[in-house]
C-alpha cells in the first residue's frame, strides 16, 4: 500500500513541476516574446533548454532543503505530501486556465503547510507546532521582499543603461539590446529552474523518508533532480500564453532595454536567493523587476489596477492552498 502510494506520489509532484514549467513560462519569456525578440515557439524551447541546464551547474540543492523542513518530520506522512501535491495542482491550474500570474512555489508550499496542520489536528496536537516557523515566517516575509529587491535592481539597472547609452544612436541601441534580451532571459529561465524545481525534490525527498526508503539525512537520490528538471523543462515547452499576454503587456509596455534590465534583475535576485536556500516566487519577482522599469518613465506608466490585482492574488495563494490541502487531506483521513 505505502509502495503504491509513493509512486502516487511521485508521478503527481512530477505533474506539479510541469504544471510549474507552463504556468511560470512567462516569467522568462514574456518580455521577450512581447518585444518581438524571439517568436512564442523560440522563446519557449530556449527557456526550456535553460531550465533543464540548471541541473548541471546547481548541486547544492539548499532551496529543497527547506522546503523539506516546513513540515516537522512527526507530522509528515505520505497522506500529508499527496493531499499538499493535489491542493498545489488544483491552484496552479485554476490560475492558469484564468490567467493570473500565481506563484506555483507558495501554493505548493501553502498546500504542504495546511496538510501537515491538519494532521496535527488530527493527532490532538496544535496545528501551529506542526510547522517549522522560522522557515515558513522567511517564505511569507520574501513575499514582499523578493518583488521589491527586483524592482530595486532593475530600476536600478534601467537608470544605468540609459545613462551609459544617452549617447547612442537609437536604432543601433535597439538592436544591440534585442541582442542581450536573448541573454537576459536565458539567465531568467536557468535561474527559474534552479530555484522552482528545487520545490518539488524537497517534497519527493521528504516523500522517501515518510516512506522509510531512505533515511533522514541521507544524500538525496540523483533521479530526483534528474527527473525534477526534466518536468520542469516539459511544462516549459508547453507555453502558458494567456500568462504571458498578463506579464509581456498588461503591467507595462516593455521595450527590448526594458526587458534586458527586467530580466537580468530578476535572474540576480533568483540566483541570490536560491545561494541562501530561500524559496522565493519567481512570478513576484519578475513582477517587481518589470514595475522597476516601469517606474523609470514614470509612475504612471505602471498599471497599477493589475498590479493590484496581482498583489491579491499572491496575498491569497497560501491560506487558500492551506485550505483545499486541509479539506484533501481529511478526505483522505476518512477514506483511509
Amino acid at each position: 500500500m505505502v509502495t503504491s502510494l509513493l509512486v502516487v506520489i511521485v508521478v503527481l509532484a512530477l505533474l506539479f513541476d510541469y504544471t510549474n514549467g507552463f504556468h511560470d513560462a512567462a516569467n522568462s519569456i514574456a518580455t521577450i516574446v512581447s518585444t518581438k525578440v524571439l517568436t512564442p515557439f523560440q522563446a519557449v524551447l530556449m527557456a526550456a533548454v535553460f531550465n533543464f541546464a540548471a541541473y548541471f551547474f546547481i548541486k547544492d540543492h539548499k532551496v529543497a532543503n527547506t522546503v523539506s523542513k516546513i513540515v516537522l518530520e512527526h507530522y509528515v506522512t505520505l497522506h500529508v505530501i499527496l493531499a499538499g501535491l493535489v491542493a498545489a495542482i488544483t491552484w496552479n491550474l485554476f490560475t492558469w486556465w484564468f490567467g493570473i500570474p500565481s506563484s506555483s512555489s507558495h501554493t505548493l508550499i501553502g498546500g504542504f503547510a495546511g496538510a501537515g496542520m491538519t494532521n496535527a489536528l488530527y493527532m490532538g496536537a496544535n496545528a501551529l507546532h506542526a510547522v517549522e516557523m522560522q522557515y515558513v515566517l522567511k517564505i511569507v516575509a520574501y513575499i514582499v521582499l523578493a518583488p521589491f529587491i527586483g524592482l530595486i535592481i532593475a530600476y536600478v539597472v534601467t537608470i544605468l543603461i540609459l545613462h551609459l547609452c544617452k549617447t547612442a544612436r537609437p536604432a543601433t541601441a535597439e538592436r544591440w539590446f534585442k541582442r542581450m534580451q536573448l541573454v537576459s532571459s536565458a539567465a531568467l529561465s536557468f535561474a527559474h529552474g534552479g530555484n522552482d524545481a528545487q520545490k518539488v525534490m524537497g517534497i519527493l525527498y521528504v516523500s522517501l523518508i515518510a516512506s522509510k526508503v531512505i533515511k533522514p539525512g541521507s544524500v538525496m537520490p540523483e533521479w530526483i533532480p534528474l527527473a525534477c528538471y526534466s518536468a520542469i523543462a516539459a511544462g516549459t515547452m508547453s507555453g502558458g500564453w494567456k500568462i504571458v499576454k498578463t506579464m509581456g503587456s498588461k503591467i507595462t509596455k516593455v521595450t527590448p532595454l526594458e526587458g534586458v534590465s527586467a530580466e537580468t534583475a530578476g535572474a540576480i535576485t533568483l540566483f541570490i536567493t536560491e545561494r541562501f536556500g530561500i524559496p522565493v516566487s519567481t512570478t513576484h519577482t519578475i513582477t517587481g523587476s518589470i514595475i522597476g522599469v516601469g517606474l523609470t518613465k514614470r509612475v504612471s506608466a505602471v498599471r497599477w489596477g493589475v498590479t493590484i490585482n496581482l498583489v491579491w492574488a499572491w496575498i491569497i495563494t497560501i491560506p487558500i492552498s492551506a485550505l483545499i490541502a486541509a479539506g484533501v487531506f481529511a478526505l483522505l483521513h476518512f477514506f483511509a
